[in-house]
This record gives C-alpha cells, structure tokens and sequence, in this order.
C-alpha cells in the first residue's frame, strides 16, 4: 500500500492550525508551531491561497481560511457562479451550433439545469432552467454521473428507468458507458431522454479539476449525428471547446 504523501499531510496541518483560535497567523507562526521551515510553509500557503481554501491579509502579511473552505460539500461551487462564469461561452456556443445549450449541475445528489440558452432560430421553445435530468438518461446527466460520487451512489441506489427504448437500464452497459465518458471527456445521449432528440455535454472543471458542471448542446438527431448516428465531431468539439473555457474562466476567477 502506498505511503501517505507528507506534502498534504502538510497541507492539511496549516488548515486544521488555522481554524484554532483567531485564525490569523504569519508564516512564522506557522513555522514553528508545526516545526517547519519558512520556505515550506511558504510554498504551502500560496498553493492554498491559489486554490482559495487560505487568504492573506494585506495589511498584516497574515493568512486565515479562505471562503472555499466553507464549500467543502455537495454545493462546492454556488451554482448563480457557475452561471455567471458560463453565461457567456453558452450564448457562444448557441450561436456556433445553432442549438440549444444547458448547463447542469450537481444539487443535492441530483441533475438540475441552472441555465438554459434557447436555439438561435426563432422558433417556440420551453425553458427548462430548473428542470431534474435523469443522470442515466441525458449527456449533461453522464458528465456528472461519471464524476460526482453523490450522485454516483443515488443512481445505484434507484433503478434506472426506460425513458426511451434506448435508455440504459443495464448496469453494467452504463458503467462502460462512464468509463467512455472519462476517457473522452464528454458525453452523449441519443434519444435515451426524449425520442427524436439527442445531447452532447462535457464536464465543467474548477482549480484542481474537479467536475462542477457540465454544458452541451440538445436538439434533434438528424441535426446532432450523421448517417451512423454517431455525434458529429464539429459539434463535440464546440462543446468541447466551451466547457474547457468556462473552466479556464472558473481557475482564473478562484
């Protein structure tokens, strides 16, 4: 079994010193009180300020928790965040595709659309902002059924519901399905969730790349695949392309 690695070890040491008392300490303090050198700590804190879990005062030179350490759950990124970092590459990628665009998120171990772009055509449409999407069913569900373990585990749990003749209901064809996922980075339904409809999503990262969201076109088959019925590579390749600038934007603004 491999050892433990000292580094996070480390790490995990200066948050746990600086949740104690005022939470405000210098990088001596902090030195000494773990019996480490200056430049250790040093390069420790500014990999987690980096990340946002400590932050430094600039009157005082001290360091405190940062706010993402309050996020260490299920709503690890506020979801009107991640809407206001995607907003713009989803209006993008409308107007690139010529389809429809949601991003989904993970809320309380389901799926759920925190924004909806309509396609660029003028016809009547529905906003689905707010609708649950079966993570077995729809590629935005995929993305994060693939990476987020809470909903991992409420989808074994539940029995997976033919929505379509072609949803997944086996398990073990599902699995395959999400080890694909991870191997390509995105994911696609074809008419699993609705008939004569078809997605294409990939997942959303934050510092770290740890999946928060995803974003990906939906619309109808003929327009999403080609004659095999396989996504067209121009078009996952647009989404693609968005979900890895949101991302970006996401690191940046961390």
């Amino acid at each position: 079994m491999p050892g433990a690695i000292q580094s996070i070890e480390r790490a995990a040491a200066v948050l746990r010193l600086l949740a104690r008392g005022t939470g405000r300490l210098g990088v001596g303090d902090i030195a000494g009180a773990l019996d480490l050198a200056k430049p250790t700590v040093h390069g420790i804190l500014r990999t987690l300020q980096g990340v946002g879990f400590v932050e430094q005062d600039t009157a005082t030179g001290k360091y405190r928790l940062g706010s993402a350490v309050l996020h260490l759950d299920n709503s690890y990124l506020d979801t009107n965040e991640l809407r206001s970092r995607a907003i713009n590459w989803a209006d993008a990628l409308a107007a690139r595709t010529g389809e429809s665009v949601r991003i989904g998120a993970p809320v309380d171990g389901v799926v759920v659309v925190v924004h909806h772009v309509f396609r660029p055509d003028n016809t009547t449409q529905v906003l689905e902002l707010g609708e649950t999407l079966p993570p077995h069913a729809s590629a935005l569900g995929k993305v994060l059924l693939a990476y987020n373990t809470d909903i991992a585990a409420a989808t074994r749990r539940g029995e997976l519901a033919p929505l379509t003749h072609r949803t997944l209901v086996d398990g073990v064809a599902l699995t395959k399905a999400l080890v694909t996922v991870r191997r390509t980075g995105w994911a696609s339904d074809i008419e699993e969730f609705r008939t004569n409809q078809a997605g294409i999503a990939a997942p959303i990262r934050s510092a770290g790349g740890l999946v928060v969201g995803a974003i990906g076109i939906t619309g109808a088959v003929d327009r999403l695949c080609d004659a095999q019925w396989q996504p067209r590579p121009a078009l996952v390749g647009r989404v693609i392309d968005a979900a890895r600038a949101v991302s970006r934007d996401l690191v940046v603004c961390q």
